[in-house]
């Protein structure tokens, strides 16, 4: 039974070296007892946010760049850029050239990732004017370049882009137990995150960098340490039975010192480990008092080191009966994505698991690679649960691991109908050549688990990653317009009796019937087929309503609680909520912080939040607020 639910390896090199970093994983913490309360930004309630993973390594070989990422940009609220690590002496956040253990992942090396990095990709490789974001090349005597840069020029054309920096990942995980260890090296390590990737203070080194040089750069911190108090992670992490309080203290403090900082609000977010036995290691109740959002792992829950199988689904939603794999200790539960996402909100008492993990925090991982077994026969489901002679062959542009492959190095097999199955009862995909096996993503499993993401309250979906994407962003586009999409008949889980694989067919769109907008109201009239960005304000009923944000079908007033009700329509459509010349809507303060479809009175007029925002004047140049008129 492989318990190591989320190894991603990834191939880079740096300078002419080769840099193997795996990565994109866990988290998960408690908190410390007296550990200060810094309230974390306004959780997303769409469940539409859209979280996308930017490798580091991705542009050498792979030659994704982020031009690549700017096509996309418009569909993404935070691209999380990994991986940084732990300077093993200091304890500190650090910039290095260095390669990792070259041998795949660097799985029987413990000090793989000692000391290793990319500071030539971050901030040290000129970019020409045919790969840069905005065409032209990167110019003698610039304080930065590199990656660093791009983001710059990405943020530039996008300003709604939140760019965020990862720490650690499946490598360079190993010495946050160290750094977390006490009050004063958690200090130490936070502050020096800090100092170099918010206030922007980067090494000179290449002839580039120095003071400020990044600032502006980040919007916040991605913590993804694989993983507290458990021994699951890379060979030689260090551990420690404090971790599981250490943890949250170290997100205590990450949120402390972000919010001293001022001027805007900072992202907290973390990479939380799908599987009970790695979830039992975190104080799922507390954590989520510190963070934006938390990025549940669900995927990595079966892969080819079980190199003869039997194969199995890479991230089941849900249980099958025909599931031949193990049980997960020390309980008598299987990896599904449905009991990850119950254990962090309603809690497990059979792994002592205590709940609490807001459900508007959490997102979904969906991967953007696959999983796969070779010498496989048929058997009676194509594939599916039979025995394999091995690990599907390495592919060049995933670094050569056995058992792993993108859309793109498989093509005429995910992308071939006849190859491509889904079974009903884990609602989930796999593909079958007749030889080799995959499992992971299909445009018909990506709908399922938007679909949950809807049906369960999460905040939305996090993608690993953007490396692995096809030239026409396939799986992307999936995740992005299942987001979007409305899910209007939530259903139970499947039945668990046996069930025949079916392969796929095309979702419909469901319609929803139109509505009369409201009496004199000069907004337009709501559409129940029309798409509104956050702020959109329509008449309905005869009152003014604004989104609060993305949203098609959902009608002002309903359940689903989308649209800010601004009172009833004036004859002029302005909405009136208390007599003229008067606002009955709180005045806006510069320092609170105010989620989107907050309501607030500044200047005489009434605004509604499009989306978070804090220090953010109404009618400022961020187009932050919607004017709704004067009051």
């Amino acid at each position: 039974m492989q318990h190591k639910v989320s190894r991603r390896m990834a191939w880079l090199s740096a300078a002419g070296a080769a840099v193997i970093v795996a990565g994109l994983t866990t988290l998960g913490g408690p908190a410390a007892e007296g550990a200060a309360s810094a309230p974390a930004a306004a959780p997303a309630e769409s469940g539409g946010t859209r979280i996308a993973y930017y490798d580091q390594w991705s542009i050498y070989q792979n030659a994704y760049y982020p031009k690549n990422v700017d096509a996309l940009a418009n569909n993404v609220d935070y691209l999380l850029y990994d991986f940084e690590n732990v300077d093993p002496t200091n304890l500190t956040c650090f910039e290095n050239t260095k390669a990792s253990d070259p041998d795949p992942g660097g799985e029987n090396d413990p000090n793989a990732g000692d000391g290793a990095g990319d500071a030539f990709a971050d901030y040290q490789k000129s970019f020409g004017s045919d790969i840069s974001v905005d065409g032209t090349a990167d110019a003698f005597g610039m304080p930065i370049v590199g990656n660093f840069h791009q983001l710059q020029e990405l943020k530039a054309r996008h300003p709604n882009l939140k760019v965020v920096l990862s720490l650690g990942g499946w490598t360079y995980s190993k010495y946050f137990s160290d750094v977390a260890a006490s009050d004063a090296s958690r200090k130490k390590f936070v502050s020096s995150c800090i100092d170099m990737f918010i206030k922007g203070n980067l090494p000179s080194q290449g002839g580039y960098g120095g003071p400020g040089t990044a600032a502006g750069i980040f919007d916040g911190f991605d913590i993804d340490w694989e993983y507290p108090g458990s021994t699951t992670g890379h060979l030689g992490n260090h551990v420690s039975p404090n971790d599981t309080a250490n943890y949250t203290a170290l997100l205590a403090e990450f949120r402390s010192e972000l919010d001293a900082l001022g001027g805007k609000h900072y992202s907290l977010s973390a990479a939380l480990p799908g599987g009970q036995d790695k979830i039992a290691k975190l104080q799922t109740d507390k954590i989520g008092n510190y963070l934006d959002f938390g990025d549940a792992m669900t995927y990595d829950m079966h892969g080819a080191w079980d190199a003869t199988g039997p194969t199995n689904f890479q991230d089941p939603l849900y249980s099958s009966p025909n599931d031949p794999s193990g049980t997960i200790p020390p309980g008598s539960e299987k990896y599904t994505i449905d009991s990850v996402v119950k254990a962090y909100t309603n809690g497990d008492p059979p792994y002592g698991i205590p709940g609490g993990f807001p459900a508007n925090k959490l997102t979904l991982g969906i991967p953007f690679y696959y999983r796969g077994w070779t010498g496989v026969p048929a058997g009676s489901n194509h594939g599916l649960y039979q025995a394999a002679s091995g690990p599907s062959a390495g592919k060049t542009l995933s670094g050569n691991v056995p058992g792993v492959a993108m859309y793109k190095e498989l093509s005429g097999i995910v992308d071939n109908p006849a190859d491509t199955f889904y079974d009903p009862t884990t609602q989930s995909a796999w593909f079958y050549d007749g030889t080799n096996f995959y499992g992971g993503s299909s445009a018909q499993s990506i709908k399922a688990r938007t679909d949950y993401i809807h049906c369960n309250g999460l905040a939305g979906a996090m993608m690993f990653s953007l490396y692995d994407l096809d030239p026409n962003s396939t799986l992307f586009n999936a995740v992005v317009n299942g987001l979007a999409a409305s899910t209007p008949n939530c259903t139970t889980p499947p039945p668990t009796s046996p069930t025949t694989p079916t392969t796929p067919t095309t979702p419909t769109t469901p319609t929803t019937p139109t509505t009369p907008g409201g009496g004199s109201c000069s907004a337009a009239a709501w559409v129940a087929t029309q798409a509104y960005n956050g702020g959109a304000v329509v008449s309905y009923n005869g009152h003014s309503w604004t989104a609060k944000w993305w949203t098609q079908g959902d009608t002002p007033g309903g359940s689903q609680n989308v649209w800010t009700d601004n009172g009833v329509c004036s004859g002029s459509g302005t909405p009136t909520t208390g007599p003229p010349g008067t606002c009955a809507a709180a005045a806006w303060v510069a320092t609170q912080a105010y989620s989107g479809g907050a309501v607030v009175s500044y200047g005489g007029h009434k605004w509604t939040a499009k989306w978070w925002t804090q220090g953010d004047t109404p009618g400022g140049a961020q187009n932050v607020w919607t004017d709704n008129g004067a009051c």
